[in-house]
């Protein structure tokens, strides 16, 4: 227990943080130290579990007050606490019952666990093993949700030999590599290693007349087709799972699971943090200096920001609501315009001679902004 950090600590938080509070810098860690996002990256990993761990304890009311009360002492001795008969695993990007309807879309798929979870014996039905499936989408459907139908293969029990692998249904023999044990033992020295036949592969049987369409393997692969609800506030590298819609399991055994990995396309025109939205917004000389209403584009509706006269580059603009979808909320963040002076490039000789004059009436007047910089740089002119 000395070896934990507090878990408050954890996530950043104080002792008296909201259940708000929790969920956002939970949101913010898990996403920064996700394993999708860091392929191979132990210290994110690890990093990962120990958010997971203690948003599972600080989630929960009676956890929490329980490690109010006693730390990580209250989950000692199998109290139930993490890695207990209480404990969870929660992972942000794994999203259950909003998505998978009856049901082309283009995509990516392929096996994702491969065996599909625990191993059953080897002379019993197998879980097949999950999919997983890339989808694209843009940051408009992310923000307000979309439902897509995807296409893809997957393997099924073979109806010409009904999973059997046999062609007659009952060409079947014990394995004599292995003599029906589905394993085989080799010596290395002074040690034995055990190992899953390759005869058999760990089945203990062998097909004497092979299926002609499964070749042997009771599984044949076979289109599949099915509709994804896609919820509002989704964020890149989120995992959408659908139930049963993976490989199917050898000898019977059930269905593995599809992964959706949703990928959201970069905009044109914004950036997103969390659930805000960051704009650069070109603002011409005359409108900055003068003032004005300027039209900015959003997710939605366009929207018209008053600009004050005086505006310096790089001033940002706060458009409250106009950002992201909170995911699973009616929250929605906010839209920063950050504006950038726009400097023309070409002049006519009208326009030359009206902004010389311009300049010469201004004489030796400085704007707030230079006086501030030649303050702060006279040193290095003395």
């Amino acid at each position: 227990m000395a070896d934990k950090r507090d878990y408050y600590e954890v996530l950043g938080v104080s002792r008296d943080a909201s259940d708000d509070d929790l969920k956002k810098a939970y949101r913010k860690l898990a996403v920064k130290f996700h394993p999708d996002k860091n392929p191979g990256d132990k210290t994110a990993e690890e990093k990962f579990k120990e958010v997971s761990e203690a948003y599972d304890v600080l989630s929960d009311a009676d956890k929490r007050a329980a490690y109010d009360r006693y730390g990580h002492a209250a989950f000692a001795g199998g109290m139930g606490g993490p890695g207990g008969a209480g404990g969870g695993f929660h992972d942000p990007f794994d999203i259950f019952n909003q998505m998978f309807g009856g049901g082309g879309g283009g995509g990516i798929f392929e096996t994702f666990f491969g065996g599909g979870g625990r191993q059953r014996r080897a002379d019993g039905p197998q879980r097949g093993a999950d999919l997983r499936y890339g989808l694209e989408i843009s940051l408009e459907e992310a923000a307000t949700g979309v439902e897509r139908e995807i296409d893809y293969e997957r393997l099924v029990s073979c109806k010409t030999c009904s999973g059997s692998g046999s062609a007659s249904g009952s060409g079947k023999k014990t394995c004599r590599t292995c003599g029906g044990a589905g394993q085989v033992i080799s010596s290395r020295g002074f040690f034995q290693i055990q190992q899953t036949c390759p005869d058999c592969q760990g089945s203990g049987e062998v097909v004497t007349d092979p299926c002609r369409t499964c070749r042997g393997a009771g599984l044949s692969k076979a289109p599949a087709r099915v509709r994804v609800k896609i919820p509002a506030g989704i964020e890149d590298g989120s995992r959408l799972r659908s139930s049963g819609n993976g490989n199917a399991g050898a000898k019977g055994g059930p269905y593995g699971d599809l992964y959706v990995v949703v990928q959201v396309r970069q905009h044109e025109l914004f950036e997103r943090e969390g659930d805000d939205l960051h704009c650069q917004m070109p603002l011409s000389f005359t409108t900055a200096a003068l003032g004005g209403e300027i039209t900015v584009p959003t997710l939605g509706a366009k929207a018209t920001v008053k600009v004050p006269a005086g505006t310096q580059g790089g001033t940002t603009f706060r458009l409250r609501g106009k950002g992201m979808k909170t995911l699973g909320s009616d929250h929605h963040g906010d839209l920063y315009v950050h504006v950038q002076i726009a400097v023309p490039t070409k002049l006519s000789a009208e326009q030359r001679a009206k902004l010389d004059d311009y300049a010469k009436s201004l004489g030796e007047t400085t704007s707030p902004m230079e006086e501030s910089f030649f303050e702060k740089a006279k040193k290095f002119f003395s």
